[in-house]
């Protein structure tokens, strides 16, 4: 039986869909068992596989990530958090502040030994079905060439634990592909990951995100952040012009009629939903990142997430490469 903690009042959606999502959850995975931390009227469920704990405060998004995770003890984040830290669950879901999240994470299970910087991972859709990892996310805004060499390493064992790939290939994330280009952190990067005994695959264009012709993609935090959101973006007007388009006049409508289990599967390929969240690695717990704008079933993806995170013991994986790799 697998014990996910998961903060009620974090995302645009909470406290409802958050709800929503756990007792679907439940519902779904027989082996789940629920802490739900929230403030009074944030939880009216009634299953036996989730235990409602009440708590005082919230962390708004606006909140200063480390002052509130300091000051806000009895929020349902540091409280969620605090349970994985103690043992009491064996990992944390939540679609709050993320740099509240990260704080928190920090702050409670911390890092793994040897681990320089934390990083968001999330999995891209890919027209290949597969997905493609891509790290960081944005946990960290500035990074330096050991710290991207370190987000390769725990990448791969993500990839071979959790997707079953075995060798996965990395990118680099640059503005070509020849070696001589980049910053000064990309080919810096660049040698370090060619020398690391890691299937390196070179640079990699971000026009070629979306093919996943590598199993891991990874960048600094800001570049991947703002590829995220781009992809995000595009996609979501992309799909919305194209209903425009098929809107617009009869002969259009008939044909979006005769199309629409094709269209629903584009749309579903390009859902952030159906990957639920995104782990911060390179902490000593299972800390799991909703997306902000989660509903119900995001969060049924998430605490799957977390589930398979927990059952397959990746974290001590990371823990024995890293240290392999240190000494």
């Amino acid at each position: 039986m697998a014990k996910i903690a998961v903060d009620l009042m974090g995302g645009d959606n909470a406290p409802k869909a958050i709800e929503e999502g756990i007792l679907q959850a439940v519902d779904t995975f027989e082996d789940v068992e629920i802490l739900a931390y929230g403030m009074a009227g944030s939880y009216s469920g009634n299953h036996p596989r989730v235990t409602f704990i009440e708590v005082t405060e919230k962390i708004e998004s606006e909140d200063d990530p480390v002052k509130s995770v300091r000051r806000k003890k009895d929020s349902s984040l540091v409280r969620a958090v605090k349970a994985v830290e103690d043992g009491e669950a064996e990992a944390i879901v939540s679609a709050g502040n993320t740099g509240a999240i990260m704080s928190a994470g920090l702050f409670g299970v911390k890092r793994i030994k040897g681990i320089e910087r934390p990083a968001i991972t999330t999995m891209l859709p890919t027209t290949s079905g597969k997905g493609m990892l891509m790290l960081d996310m944005g946990a960290n805004s500035e990074n330096k060439p050991n710290h991207l060499l370190q987000f390769a390493q725990m990448a791969s064992v993500y990839m071979e634990n959790i997707e079953g790939r075995k060798n996965p290939t990395i990118g680099l994330i640059n503005n070509g592909s020849e070696e001589i280009k980049g910053t000064e952190l990309t080919k810096e990067t660049y040698q370090l990951l060619k020398h690391s005994g890691l299937n390196f695959a070179g640079f990699f264009e971000t026009r070629d995100i979306l093919t996943g012709d590598v199993d891991i993609a990874v960048t600094d935090g800001f570049t991947g952040n703002v590829v995220l959101k781009t992809i995000e973006g595009t996609s979501s007007s992309l799909l919305g012009e194209v209903k425009k388009i098929m809107m617009k006049n009869p002969v259009n409508k008939l044909a979006a009629l005769a199309m629409k289990n094709d269209f629903q599967e584009l749309k579903n390929m390009l859902d952030y939903r159906q990957f639920g969240g995104a782990p911060l690695m390179g902490l000593q717990g299972n800390v799991i990142k909703a997306h902000g704008s989660s509903d119900a079933t995001a969060i049924v993806n998430a605490v799957k997430q977390a589930k398979i995170m927990a059952d397959s013991g990746t974290i001590d994986k990371i823990k024995d490469l890293i240290g392999e790799t240190n000494e």
